[in-house]
């Protein structure tokens, strides 16, 4: 995929870091370049903006890893760029509508209690895929509410269990699985960069940034959520084609999903079984 320059290959004298590890193995060996950097010690609070700050000019961009799960360092990941696209050559409303023929058999099994995604004003549930979500107002500075978010997570989350600061060289931040090869949601699709022209789009119309990664887990923050029911199961239905895992096997009907992980929700999880 089309990058910067790698800083990381010949880190300049402004990229002063802690102590870390680069990484270049993939499922096909060493990469010719090195995917990331990552640190030693446990995140603190104040590291995402860090490196945030030091990252931005040289074109890497910091991301929470968490290596805790039970499945290695990221070294073990089975990181595999060969197979990853280049995010801009994909039509992120076009790879949601592709995803989104599950949904006629989730709908199914939801029952008559679940309203749909939309409705026809009358409370009829309609199944078929209606493009994306209008835009939410922006509300705060992305980078700044990502800040917020990433100290919160550092201050401890349930399913986060070791979490260290990372530099991915990468143009935005949407872009940052792709950057590495990561394969987290490979049985359900298998080039990362398809879901990560799905991540710009969040960027644009929700301030998303790319959080932390774990082996199978993406954390988002989200800096202008969906404020209103309506808006949210709209999302909600770009959550179900983006990651079907967080409704047929977490919260469901869509609806409840809109209403307790998408509505004023700044913080979005997805993992794939």
């Amino acid at each position: 995929m089309a990058s910067l320059p790698n800083a990381l290959v010949n880190p300049p004298a402004s990229l002063r870091l802690p102590p870390g590890r680069l990484v270049d193995t993939t499922v096909d060996g060493p990469w010719h370049e090195p995917l990331l950097w990552y640190g030693e010690a446990p995140a603190a609070v104040g590291d995402w903006a860090s490196l945030r700050a030091t990252g931005r000019n040289l074109g890497l961009l910091p991301v929470l890893l968490d290596v805790g799960t039970g499945h290695g360092e990221p070294a073990d990941w089975g990181l595999d760029p060969a197979r990853t696209t280049y995010p801009g050559d994909h039509d992120p409303a076009a790879v949601l509508a592709d995803h989104w023929s599950g949904y006629e058999e989730y709908a199914e099994l939801a029952g008559p209690d679940d309203a749909g995604v939309r409705s026809d004003g009358a409370g009829a549930r309609s199944d078929a895929w209606q493009g994306l979500a209008p835009a939410a107002a922006p509300r705060t500075d992305p980078d700044s509410d990502a800040a917020d978010t990433a100290d919160l997570v550092v201050e401890g989350v349930p399913w986060l269990r070791d979490v260290r600061p990372a530099l991915v060289p990468a143009r935005r931040s949407a872009d940052i699985p792709a950057a590495v090869g990561w394969t987290g949601p490979l049985n359900h699709e298998n080039d990362v960069a398809r879901l990560c022209a799905v991540l710009r789009s969040w960027e644009d119309r929700f301030g998303a940034r790319v959080l932390a990664l774990t082996f199978d887990q993406l954390v988002l923050s989200v800096a202008s959520p969906p404020s209103t029911q309506e808006h949210a199961e709209a999302v909600a239905a770009e959550h179900y084609a983006f990651c079907p895992d967080n409704i047929d096997q977490g919260i469901s009907p869509l609806k409840h999903y809109a209403e307790q992980a998408v509505l004023n929700t700044h913080l979005w999880m997805f993992w794939w079984d």
